[in-house]
């Protein structure tokens, strides 16, 4: 039995010119960049020019980017570091119901630290309204952050609209990215954003890499203690031989990112046409367009979502983002968009990623609108 992997959403394949830029860093170019050494001077040359593909793929200063461990590191770093003091936490911070946990548990993490916390609705569409960032503003508001683009239905947010209302309050701004590089733009300038999170496992680097796009002037607190890695701000001995790979993703990304979202969405729109026709009463999750190209979250009716994957065993798909599988409760995401328990139980998102075919998508389709069936005779 074929698998066909529509799970790109949750982790993707490490690309073969990644693993080949990784494989020498491994065995043979093994030094630790604070090293003096031939070694070492070899390392810290190595991580430095990754530095500054990763910002060239951001259009950031290779002094803004900042490795991390992957991309819940990020969101910590940027959240915790924002709302960090010498004498504990403070302030006031603003966040959205349809975050990630990586972004929702440092959150409310923080609010039992002692700092105020909102979470801004979303429309059934999943999108935050600007206005209300707005009005959720107060004088001793520190931080918001909203993610760029959602993992799970592929709402991308007004980030641009909620810079401007930022900038002019005089608050910092976060975007979690993770989901968008490599399949939409996001460019730093353009969004208006002061830090922004990447995840190397999400554009075909190893997974335990990442970065977080800290504009100049930004003030962040470390939030671990040790020597002075990374300016200072996120201290250990780096991952060369990953740094090196997520600049070698950074650079495919960059080059193709036009073409894989015409590509992408292609794909996606017939993978949704085919099951629309075989599926009645099937519906879409979040909106029809101003979304990730390669998203699809739809709702099966009268049917368990994990027993639809079961019966089509070769589509490796989820019922929810990744980090909620084998949970039986709502996701925050379907909360948010006013979804019912009873639609949610149907939902399963397909994400399509950079080697989806338009075979495996037929494939995919026809499996999954004959499990339907199965399910619905067997009641």
């Amino acid at each position: 039995m074929r698998q066909i992997y529509l799970d790109y959403n949750a982790t993707t394949p490490v690309a073969p010119s990644v693993f080949e830029a990784m494989r020498p860093l491994l065995t043979e170019h093994f030094g630790n960049p604070s090293s003096l050494h031939a070694f070492g001077a070899a390392a810290h040359q190595i991580v430095e020019e990754a530095r500054e593909r990763v910002a060239e793929l951001l259009g950031a200063r290779s002094d803004e980017i900042y490795f991390t461990s992957g991309g819940t590191e990020s969101n910590n770093l940027a959240i915790a570091g924002a709302l960090m003091s010498e004498t504990g936490f403070r302030g006031h911070l603003i966040t959205s119901a349809i975050e990630h946990p990586a972004v929702s548990e440092p959150a409310a993490w923080l609010q039992r630290m002692g700092c105020s916390l909102t979470v801004l609705p979303t429309d059934s569409l999943g999108r935050v309204n600007p206005a209300d960032v707005k009005a959720a503003l107060r004088p001793d508001t520190v931080l918001v952050t909203i993610m760029h683009a959602n993992n799970e239905i592929g709402t991308v947010q007004p980030i641009q609209e909620i810079s401007q209302i930022c900038r002019e309050a005089d608050v910092m701004l976060h975007t979690d990215a993770a989901q968008s590089l490599g399949k939409i733009r996001a460019q730093v300038d353009e969004l208006g954003v002061d830090m922004l999170t990447l995840a190397g496992h999400k554009i075909y680097a190893p997974k335990g890499i990442g970065a977080l796009y800290v504009r100049r002037g930004t003030q962040l607190h470390p939030f671990m203690r040790g020597a002075g890695h990374e300016q200072g701000l996120r201290p250990g001995t780096e991952n060369v031989a990953s740094i090196a790979g997520l600049a070698q993703s950074a650079r495919l990304a960059m080059r193709s990112v036009e073409e894989n979202t015409t590509r992408l969405a292609s794909l996606t729109t017939r993978l949704w046409d085919t099951l629309r026709e075989g599926v009645r009463g099937l519906s879409l999750n979040g909106p029809p367009t101003d979304r990730l190209p390669n998203t699809l979250s739809v709702n099966f009716p009268h049917v368990w979502g994990q027993q639809l994957l079961d019966q089509a065993a070769e589509v490796c798909a989820s019922t929810g983002s990744a980090c909620h599988s084998g949970s039986s409760t709502l996701s925050a995401t379907l909360r948010a968009i006013g979804l019912d328990p009873e639609t949610a139980r149907g939902t399963i998102r397909l994400s399509l990623g950079w080697n989806t075919s338009e075979e495996e998508i037929d494939r995919a389709a026809s499996l999954l609108i004959h499990a339907w069936e199965s399910l619905n005779r067997a009641t």
